[in-house]
């Protein structure tokens, strides 16, 4: 078996033109926002409760609660989603309300774009560059280069332009209740910002037409795509709630192979890397994923104070989370293991690179044979401290399990910093595999902030 990769109140509404372009993202001539004025409070409105983890810290994360009528857009297509990103002052308090579903593959006049799309004019084709990388040919000492793999990396910038969404500081991105909001194909990314809030949003298939083959990653190679759902690089002060992650409708089952690997063309889903710092995720539904969350880049990556609770995770492969370096705290999350729509389970919390974890209240539901060591994984080097967990209703000890199995590889048991930011901590996970069922994930919350009903459907 290969060796897996770590690498990485009703609404007033007005009419307001956006000025110029954003290159970025691609010229957009004027288009009109609709502006909506909100008494607050309201979902659109809302900030991070006090102590509700990591985000919580110094100033707290109020996003763009402090916007004013004509600093709340409401967008229904990509074109006045980057005209609400880039509208005036890049730090003053703003917040987007989208409508609906989002297509992040599309042109200024909302024509879907193909792979072949970006393709154009770049010289790339999957099946030149299959010919020229071939391991055979090329051998597997080696990252790719010349003709082909530069055509590559100029179609994926093309793509990149039209995807990849920059989120500024002092800015909330909110779904409209009851309108399926999310964000097809698209990437929100949150770099060298401060204050963000993302929450009642599907992202669904966030998927990189042109994935690099890399021989050197892992004893047989691997294809690395680019593009996480959404990703925190270099951010601060940032929570993500009531979200759905998933790779469906197209899941990795129909992927091909190439060079008798994958070809993977989905990342991650909520990557924080690159010193992110200060984050509280909290009430998301991640499902049907591989790498689901990289908590950071490398070895060497600083900050890293994130907070997980109420999540859930189906369908997961790994990486929920694969944590490095930073001081994690993870409670109250749902953990099911079962295989879905062929994404089967390898492991959920990784401890590395010295990373301080502190587990508690989480529940893990495991099919009939399925081992308690199997749940954690580590390098020998990072710690989880964890009290209260079960395992189908059980009380478990899963660094004990881990540790039993892997003597070479041990996970501490004990940690250097104690959790002091966990509003709502429940100290008993019996009741998640109901409650969280009904009350994770986007589509639930009002806008009130309140939860939608009982009618709540897992994806």
């Amino acid at each position: 078996m290969s060796a897996p990769s770590h690498r990485r109140p009703r609404a007033r509404r007005l009419t307001v033109l956006a000025a110029a372009s954003v290159a970025a993202a691609g010229a957009l001539s004027a288009l009109p926002l609709t502006v909506s004025a909100h008494a607050a409070p309201d979902l659109a409105h809302a900030a991070l409760p006090a102590r509700d983890g990591w985000a919580a810290s110094g100033k707290g994360t109020t996003g763009g609660s402090a916007a004013g009528a004509s600093r709340v857009f409401t967008v229904s297509t990509r074109a006045e989603l980057v005209r609400a990103l880039s509208a005036g002052s890049g730090t003053a308090p703003r917040v987007i309300r989208v409508r609906g579903s989002l297509d992040a593959n599309t042109d200024d006049d909302g024509r879907s774009l193909r792979c072949e799309d970006y393709a154009k004019g770049t010289g790339y084709s999957l099946a030149s560059y299959l010919k020229a990388y071939d391991p055979k040919v090329w051998g597997r000492s080696e990252v790719p280069s010349g003709a082909q793999e530069s055509a590559r990396a100029a179609a994926q910038k093309k793509q990149a332009a039209r995807i990849v969404f920059k989120v500024p500081s002092n800015t909330t991105i909110v779904g409209v209740p009851g309108t399926g909001a999310g964000l097809t194909g698209g990437s929100l990314q949150v770099k060298g910002a401060d204050n963000a809030i993302i929450r009642n949003l599907s992202f669904t298939d966030v998927r990189d037409c042109f994935p690099q083959w890399d021989p050197t990653d892992g004893s047989d190679g691997n294809w690395n795509s680019a593009y996480d759902a959404l990703s925190l690089r270099g951010a601060t002060h940032v929570w993500a709630d009531h979200n759905t992650f998933t790779d469906g409708p197209r899941y990795d089952g129909a992927n091909p192979r190439y060079f008798g690997r994958e070809y993977q063309v989905h990342d991650g889903a909520l990557d924080i890397t690159n010193a992110s710092d200060l984050v509280t995720v909290s009430y998301n539904r991640f499902a049907d994923h591989d790498k689901t969350m990289l908590i950071g880049g490398s070895d060497e990556d600083t900050g890293l104070r994130v907070t997980l609770h109420h999540n859930v995770f189906q369908g997961t492969v790994q990486r929920a989370p694969l944590a490095r370096v930073g001081e994690i705290h993870l409670y109250n999350n749902l953990f099911e293991t079962a295989e879905r729509h062929g994404y089967a389970f390898s492991y959920s919390i990784s401890s590395r690179a010295r990373a301080q974890v502190v587990a508690e209240y989480n529940h893990w539901t495991l099919p009939e044979g399925g081992k308690v060591s199997r749940l954690l994984t580590g390098d020998g080097t990072g710690a989880l401290a964890g009290t209260g967990n079960l395992v189908n209703g059980l009380s478990a000890d899963p660094v004990a399990a881990y540790n039993a199995e892997n003597p070479g590889k041990r996970i501490r048991p004990t940690v250097n910093w104690r959790p002091t930011l966990a509003a709502g901590l429940e100290t008993s996970a019996a009741g998640l595999p109901g409650s969280l069922g009904r009350a994770a994930g986007a589509g639930v919350l009002t806008a009130a902030g309140g939860l939608a009903g009982p009618a709540v459907r897992t994806p």
